[in-house]
């Protein structure tokens, strides 16, 4: 199916300036052209009738009877002064006609037009289109004898017929000079609605770029206020609510560094005590044998608590370094299934609980203690909230065209039952609990957002999924040649 691109509102401002022009163009032609026509006919129609007039009445009284003598000589005389151009006049009297073309009466004067004119007491006229198409004008004109003061018939008519061919060729040289005259006026319309498309779009590309520029940041930026039409009072606004949006950012922005620092600052100090009391629960750990059971299982449950404190503490340390765009690569060479190894091997994680396709020669420049920290937090959720055994699968994609190197895809697969779609968009926010009900749990919360914070400084990028048959899939997506 062919989908129409939309006109950009330039086009569109353009078009519809040069269809109003056009209608009004048209409609000022329509009118011009029906009031001229009229205006030109109606004159040689009036000039016709009063010169019919006149040269009817010029030749009163009539000797009556007439005679078929006198009726032709009264109407090549007419014929002969008629005007404003030339016509053919029919004379009837009785039995009688006459014709100044010695052509008989034609059918444009019809029963109709006979019956008007010896019933009318002045001329009748209408103007009517020949046989050929050509408008004419046809004029009846009774002869009245006056005695007395009374007029009375005298059956004597005179029939004139006039071409009215000049004043329509008039008429269609003024459409064709309306035609002729459209196109240069549309293009001469077009340098109006050019000006007045740029007046409009200006302010509207100038709010565009601004808002562009608030897009990426710079939310100082203003719009020239200019006039007071509705543009102005749309730039009033934008500016109003870019002030107010600054407003509203820097107040996040402290507030957010106020928290991290906060943070921070709480981690830094706790680390001190923390330390000692780790120190001290483990000597207790030691001795926890010797004491009674109820001290016993006091004592374990606070060194539990003290390592997830001493846990929490460091993650939070380790996000608020990220937050504070302080976190650092410290870039080596590394033999990845060497690398992989060591923190399967670090954490005690057997073949029963995870199991490895490594392929060997395989070596990245990149942080080996943030790859371990990457690997270990996603085999360990996946340890903590799927099944085992879990599947670490390494792999390489070669460079591509678009000027990406190569890259090395990690992906970290469990057993268990997957992860709920609505779990799947906050897999990696920070606190995030998938069992609302679960108020604690052995970890910090802060894992998984760490681990995204690791993969993002290399450059990569993580994707959590459900693999086709069960089971939670991260796939990890990095450069090989990771750069600070």
């Amino acid at each position: 199916m062919i989908r129409i691109r939309p006109l950009g509102l330039r086009t569109r401002l353009i078009a519809a300036f040069l269809l109003v022009a056009a209608i009004s163009a048209v409609t000022t032609a329509a009118f011009t052209y029906r009031e001229a026509r009229t205006a030109i006919l109606t004159q040689s129609q009036d000039i016709a009738v009063s010169t019919l007039r006149e040269q009817v009445e010029s030749r009163s009284p009539v000797s009556l009877p007439v005679t078929e003598g006198s009726l032709n000589r009264m109407v090549t005389d007419i014929a002969r002064r008629s005007k404003p151009h030339a016509w053919a006049v029919y004379g009837e009297y009785g039995s009688l006609r006459a014709s100044s073309t010695g052509e008989p009466a034609p059918a444009l004067i019809g029963a109709g037009l006979r019956a008007r004119t010896e019933a009318a007491p002045a001329a009748v006229f209408q103007r009517v289109t020949g046989p050929d198409g050509t408008p004419t004008l046809v004029v009846g004109m009774p002869v009245f004898f006056e005695h007395t003061g009374v007029r009375e018939p005298t059956r004597l008519v005179f029939y004139v017929t006039m071409p009215l061919v000049p004043e329509q060729a008039t008429v269609g040289l003024m459409v064709e000079a309306a035609r002729s005259g459209a196109l240069p006026g549309l293009a001469i319309a077009l340098v109006p609605a050019l000006l007045a498309a740029r007046s409009v779009l200006r302010p509207v590309r100038e709010m565009r770029r601004a808002t562009e520029r608030i897009g990426s940041g710079r939310l100082d930026t203003r719009i020239e206020v200019r006039g007071a039409d509705e543009l102005a009072g749309l730039a009033r606004t934008f500016n109003e609510t870019a002030r107010a949006l600054e407003r509203s950012v820097d107040e996040l922005q402290q507030a957010g560094a106020r928290a991290r620092r906060f943070a921070a600052d709480v981690s830094h100090e706790l680390r001190t005590p923390l330390a000692g009391m780790l120190a001290v629960t483990e000597v207790l750990d030691e001795d926890a044998e010797r004491l009674d059971p109820d001290t016993a299982k006091a004592l374990r449950l606070i060194s539990s608590e003290t390592g997830k404190l001493a846990v929490l503490v460091e993650d939070l340390m380790e996000i608020s370094r990220f937050d504070a765009r302080a976190a650092e690569l410290n870039l080596d060479e590394v033999d990845i299934a060497e690398a992989v190894t060591k923190t399967l091997q670090r954490r005690r994680w057997g073949p029963e609980q995870v199991t490895t396709e490594l392929p060997r020669d395989i070596r990245a420049r990149l942080d080996p203690r943030r790859f371990d920290v990457i690997l270990a937090n996603l085999v360990g959720n996946a340890l903590k909230h799927g099944e085992a055994p879990v599947r670490v699968t390494v792999q390489t994609r070669a460079a591509t065209g678009s000027g990406d190197g190569a890259r090395l895809l990690l992906e970290v697969a469990d057993s268990g039952p997957g992860i709920a779609p609505e779990v799947l968009p906050h897999i990696f926010d920070r606190f995030f609990k998938a069992d609302a009900s679960r108020a604690r749990s052995a970890g910090s919360g802060l894992g998984l957002a760490i681990t995204l914070e690791n993969i993002r400084l290399h450059g990569g990028t993580v994707r959590a999924a459900n693999g086709p048959a069960g089971g939670a899939v991260f796939t990890v997506d990095m450069p090989l040649e990771a750069r600070t």
